[in-house]
């Protein structure tokens, strides 16, 4: 049975829901250091009391949010790397998957790629070295390692293999880009494939 928080009525994960996602939309549209614990309560309708008992402060909502979306990779990437066989298949479905969260979550993408994790999480790893965009390189390291890909360093070939995709949700998230990403996902596949490909 769900625990209750008596003083809001929210069920605990509610409170928890609530806050993580009311403040990723904050921090995205406005920043981490524009947004403050009173505009937390007030968009996710959750009491300050709640918040400081379940994140202790804003720091910890910011940790909590790294921590839940690096989670949430980690499982969308484990899922992929037991769907696919190949090195190839593997990395394609990974800008497929960066390209549906862009479209579908751009708040997501945005904090991901956008925020300057360390000014606010120092203890945290930069996200380039989190869990998540090491399994995109092991995906690369490996089709290196089965001669899929060219024998080159795992750095560079992950660079050019994932980059352009990149590149191109900055410039979706920025506005210049007017279509869906997934449009364009074959285009971006044939062109970073044949980057690295043996």
């Amino acid at each position: 049975m769900t625990k209750i928080n008596k003083k809001s009525e929210l069920p605990v994960k509610g409170v928890h829901e609530r806050v993580i996602n009311a403040s990723l939309l904050l921090f995205t549209k406005q920043g981490y250091f524009n947004t403050s614990v009173p505009d937390i309560v007030k968009a996710s309708g959750c009491s300050t009391g709640s918040i400081y008992h379940h994140f202790k402060d804003k720091e910890g909502i910011a940790s909590a949010l790294y921590e839940s979306l690096v989670m949430r990779m980690n499982l969308a990437l484990d899922e992929i790397e037991m769907q696919f066989p190949t090195s190839k298949q593997r990395c394609r479905a990974v800008i497929k998957l960066l390209f549906r969260i862009t479209e579908t979550e751009p708040e997501v993408m945005e904090f991901i790629l956008y925020a300057k994790h360390k000014e606010f999480l120092p203890g945290n790893s930069p996200i380039c070295s989190s869990r998540p965009f090491q399994k995109m390189r092991e995906f690369v390291t490996t089709g290196i390692t089965n001669g899929e890909l060219d024998p080159v360093d795992d750095l560079v070939a992950a660079a050019s293999l994932y980059g352009g995709a990149l590149r191109l949700i900055f410039l979706r998230l920025d506005g210049v880009i007017k279509h869906s990403l997934m449009d364009k996902l074959d285009d971006v596949w044939k062109c970073a494939w044949r980057s690295v490909a043996a």
